[in-house]
């Protein structure tokens, strides 16, 4: 490790991160909610540009030692990338085999008119599940059941709140989400020991969020018709063989996870499996998939290797079912993957430069606590949602700011992860300017600051992490010899 020629003040350090803000602010304005397909990217580098400068003339860091930085810090996030690829290649299996449809359509079974809201966030949760996305939820179920309830007589702003908190729910507990796998890439910790351990908040904040729901549903007199949800249902019957063997797949996913088997072989068997079982239970849609011609052998090694790496579609007669079905395999990761590679550069420079330890030392001061110190980085996850407009970088910047802090008070990753899920990825949603607030509430019709106030979950989270912070209840500590190893490492 190299020793920095002169120490970083807090102003030096605070440099780069004010220009990154800023010129995201810019970026956002000029590109909206088209940022991740590069532009966001690209303000990462010039961030990284701008640190590296002062590092190098100011600091008298050689460049040597900032590339080495910059590329130890993308290493770390490699087992990440893989995971990512792996789950685009899941993704596009577990639809071709039918397994997302099936998610899907059972789901929309619980509808029930008289518990709506509860039905509307629980659906809502299953299809970000199965999906892994809560913009598609959203974008798809979201606006079927959004008609739905305004033909029940439900106030709009009531029931976008309720189908965006589950749709969250789903999204940071699905391990096919990019936010859920960005979160333990940043704090160090890895895929199922994250879930698992977010469990521990987000349950309370879910079981809290649907009795808040079912208490405002039964104080409702609502009546109106389902036809729309009967109709997506129909369409997918249409479309798939719909069975509980399908199950089988997820189930051993789940059955690994358990388990304690690594992400990366129980992500692999999942999207062989869910190539297998679309050749034995899906062969009209093999043949629409790879196309005329060729043996049912031929056109089935075509369609699955399409949807490991590709993007795939079924067409139907409803436009709501289409956005559902379709995906695009490992090549729909890479746009993440190549924001968590400018992100790491960006953090790789702030770490050998030491500005990243004197910002984080700033921090620590003013931290006595284990409760304080989770409601510090819930607070700056939520002050980045505000200040950069995307919660990609609420997670990546504050993930990279107090992964060591934690880890001095003999905190484990895990505990980081969670906080930063809790805080920047459900909070999102909530700011108008955000890109998350902007996209639902353009494609819900309904104005942000119309729906935030019912998003329930999304508002409990935070608190209920910092509730759990300040109580000690479900924190992961390092042991007295793993303490000692970290210790060790970060005096290097």
């Amino acid at each position: 490790m190299v020793v920095n020629r002169k120490e970083p003040t807090i102003l030096e350090s605070l440099f780069p991160i004010l220009f990154l803000i800023v010129l995201l602010a810019i970026n956002i304005m000029v590109f909206g909610t088209d940022g991740l397909s590069g532009s966001n990217q690209i303000v990462l580098i010039l961030s990284a540009a701008v640190a590296g400068l002062l590092a190098f003339y100011r600091l008298k860091i050689p460049w040597d030692a900032l590339q080495d930085g910059m590329v130890a810090s993308i290493s770390s996030a490699m087992s990440s990338i893989l995971i990512l690829l792996l789950i685009g290649a899941l993704a596009g299996t577990w639809l071709l085999s039918g397994i997302v449809p099936a998610m899907i359509y059972y789901g929309l079974q619980i509808l029930n008119p008289t518990i709506f809201l509860i039905a509307a966030c629980i659906v809502s949760a299953i299809v970000s599940i199965a999906t892994g996305s809560s913009w598609t939820t959203v974008a798809t179920v979201g606006v079927a059941l959004l008609g739905i309830g305004r033909a029940l007589g439900f106030e709009e702003g009531l029931i976008a709140g309720s189908i965006i908190s589950g749709a969250y729910f789903g999204d940071k507990m699905s391990p096919l989400s990019d936010t859920t796998n960005l979160a333990p890439a940043m704090a160090g910790t890895d895929l199922f020991t994250h879930i698992r351990h977010m469990t521990k908040t987000t349950f309370p904040s879910i079981l809290i969020t649907i009795i808040i729901f079912g208490i405002i549903g039964f104080t409702n007199s609502a009546d109106g018709s389902v036809n729309q949800v009967k109709e997506i249902s129909t369409v997918i019957l249409e479309q798939f063989n719909i069975n509980g063997w399908l199950f089988i797949v997820p189930a051993v996913v789940l059955f690994l996870i358990i388990k304690k088997v690594p992400a990366v072989p129980a992500l692999l068997s999942g999207a062989i499996l869910g190539g297998v079982f679309a050749v034995i239970f899906q062969p009209q849609v093999i043949q629409f998939i790879a196309g005329e011609g060729g043996s049912y052998i031929y056109q089935s090694f075509k369609a699955v290797m399409m949807a490991l790496y590709g993007e795939i579609s079924i067409s139907t007669s409803n436009e709501i079912v289409n956005e559902l079905l379709i995906t695009s395999g490992m090549s729909g990761m890479l746009n993440t993957i190549w924001l968590i590679i400018c992100a790491m550069m960006f953090g790789g420079i702030l770490e050998v430069s030491g500005m990243l330890r004197v910002l984080a030392e700033a921090v620590i001061r003013s931290v006595h606590t284990v409760g304080s110190l989770i409601a510090s980085t819930a607070a700056t996850c939520v002050a980045f949602n505000f200040t950069t407009s995307d919660q990609y970088l609420a997670i990546l910047v504050p993930g990279r700011m107090y992964a060591d802090i934690y880890k001095k008070r003999g905190l484990k990753p895990e505990n980081l992860s969670r906080t930063l899920e809790d805080s920047a990825t459900v909070t999102s949603v909530l700011i108008p300017w955000n890109t998350c607030g902007a996209t639902q509430a353009s494609v819900l019709g309904v104005a942000t600051l119309a729906y935030a106030p019912y998003c329930f979950f999304n508002i409990i989270s935070p608190f209920m992490t910092i509730l759990f912070g300040y109580m000690n209840w479900g924190i992961n500590y390092y042991n007295e010899e793993e303490l000692k190893e970290i210790q060790k490492e970060l005096a290097v």
